[in-house]
């Protein structure tokens, strides 16, 4: 089915395609006016990502039709996220006895490496080969692109639920986990194979909500490799520990 035309003037959504600051400063200009952040929407998102990720993803079809842009332009939830990792590191350097320089040493490689920096690698990656290799070619319809902020917000929503198991989970069973036993092992690394699977599949459902794409199935294609992964970590390569001792 294509995505009806929009009712902007073409040049305007030119202007938007060639100079994407322009409809990005929307989106910054808000984090410094905290009475028009929608918290509330942004809670409702992270709920449904969890019990029913389609349904955000219908919301943001309707966003698109209404503002002619598929990226957020509320960085609410961003911020979320962010006091989400923040209270995460220090409830582990609580847990653990860090102290603020243990703090800090685990703040940099989790909230800067894991969802800043890979989350802009991997944001680049998907929009380059969505735009590249997953377009509908038709020269009847509109040329229509994936914007990257889209491609970095599916990341955000991706990584929250990845955030749940591998963060939360894990720290609410914190006790068990940091034992030896198999059981320990298993609970673990089904927890990291689970937080692995959740972000491909809401990867996946970011871009098949895309009209205009097609085969988005490949973005699942890595759901099967950490499986694989999941089966030899279970000879006795437990995950929770390794990582812990990484960062605390």
């Amino acid at each position: 089915m294509s995505e009806p035309l929009s009712l902007l003037p073409q040049t305007n959504v030119q202007i938007r395609r060639r100079f994407p600051r322009l409809h990005r400063s929307a989106l910054w200009r808000r984090f410094f006016h905290w009475r028009q952040l929608d918290f509330e929407f942004a809670l409702w998102q992270m709920l449904y990502l969890l019990v029913s990720p389609r349904h955000v993803y219908r919301n943001i079809y309707y966003h698109k039709q209404t503002k002619n842009q598929w990226a957020r332009d509320d960085p609410a939830f961003m911020i979320l996220q962010v006091f989400g990792i923040l209270a995460a590191t220090a409830a582990y350097s609580v847990v653990g006895g860090v102290g603020v320089h243990g703090f800090l040493k685990a703040l940099v490689p989790l909230l800067v490496v894991n969802y800043v920096v890979a989350g802009i690698l991997l944001a680049t990656v998907t929009w380059f080969v969505a735009n590249r290799f997953l377009r509908h070619q038709n020269v009847h319809a509109a040329d229509q692109q994936v914007e990257w902020q889209y491609a970095f917000d599916v990341h955000c929503n991706s990584f929250f639920a990845f955030f749940v198991f591998a963060y939360v989970l894990q720290f609410l069973f914190l006790p068990l986990l940091m034992k030896t036993s198999w059981i320990s092992l298993f609970l673990g690394n089904s927890l990291f194979v689970l937080a692995a699977s959740a972000y491909a599949y809401i990867t996946y459902l970011g871009f098949h909500a895309m009209p205009f794409l097609q085969h988005q199935e490949i973005f699942l294609y890595t759901i099967p490799m950490a499986a694989v992964a999941y089966l030899i970590s279970l000879f006795g390569f437990n995950v929770s520990h390794h990582l812990i001792d990484y960062y605390f």
